[in-house]
């Protein structure tokens, strides 16, 4: 691997561990109603978190997992979301400079137009922010099966505003009026779906697909029908896992919102290799 490009993916792991334990925060304090704003307590005996006791990862591993004042365990969530989002990030960054960027590459020569770096730039920003939001709603809607407006309406005004500076700078308007179909196309069709079921999907999943309609139609037609697809076959096969196992009956109300985002970055990461696969079975030569 080029080692700028390893740099950067390294700098893009460590950057989303820091925010996974935002993103902690998040999922702990916005359904209680608690201010971001507040410093870090531990919520059994109310002392302050140090600095050094809230590095990512390290600090539960070296706390042996208790808080340092009053050794109440802190669960294993915590450490496993950090580093989850760490991955996520140095993935979605090795995954913008390598393949939503390819043959421009302005990492592999030093060649390409500075305007092409920064428009890779705002473009990894872009899908780092869908990163994230995809972690913290999943456990905001396993835990409370609610997809808070506070964090899904906000993030239509911010894909939009990076993904529309991504296309200025780059030139490419074509990606941008996808997105925009896709917002629109996606959108439509949950409100539809709910219309004719309204207890099998909240009105939170419906404002959630067209966050992730903007994101997929911005990359390609494959990536917005394959995600749109993926979301109701994982939704199902996790759904009938659920009933085999009677964890869950026919009514049992499930959370949908993290199959959309599972769905999503289906479509994101292999939508248009499962595109052209699936075409190449009916038109092969």
């Amino acid at each position: 691997m080029n080692p700028v490009l390893g740099g950067l993916v390294v700098v893009g792991g460590l950057l989303g561990m820091i925010v996974g334990s935002f993103l902690n925060v998040v999922a702990y304090r916005v359904p209680v109603g608690v201010s971001l704003l507040r410093e870090s307590r531990c919520p059994h005996c109310d002392a302050p978190v140090r600095p050094w006791q809230n590095i990512p990862v390290v600090s539960w591993l070296a706390l042996r997992g208790t808080c340092a004042s009053c050794g109440t365990g802190i669960s294993v969530r915590y450490p496993i979301v950090e580093a989850l989002t760490g991955v996520a990030f140095a993935g979605v960054t090795w995954w913008v400079l390598i393949v939503a960027s390819m043959g421009s590459a302005p990492l592999r020569d030093g060649s390409s137009a500075r305007t092409d770096q920064w428009s890779l730039a705002v473009l990894i920003s872009a899908y780092l922010y869908f990163a994230a939001i995809s972690i913290v709603l999943t456990l905001l809607d396993l835990d409370t099966h609610r997809l808070p407006n506070a964090i899904v309406l906000p993030s239509y005004l911010v894909g939009g505003i990076l993904l529309t500076l991504a296309s200025l700078l780059s030139g490419d308007w074509a990606a941008l009026v996808r997105g925009g179909v896709g917002m629109v196309a996606l959108y439509t069709f949950y409100f539809i779906v709910r219309l004719i079921r309204p207890g099998g999907m909240g009105g939170g999943d419906v404002k959630l697909s067209g966050v992730v309609g903007l994101y997929l139609g911005y990359l390609g037609w494959a990536a917005l029908v394959v995600g749109a697809f993926a979301a109701f076959l994982w939704g199902g096969i996790f759904g009938i896992a659920l009933i085999a196992l009677r964890q869950a009956g026919r009514k049992t109300a499930i959370p949908f919102g993290p199959w959309i985002l599972a769905g999503a970055w289906t479509g994101i990461l292999m939508g248009e290799t499962i595109a052209r696969w699936y075409t190449g079975l009916f038109f092969t030569v």
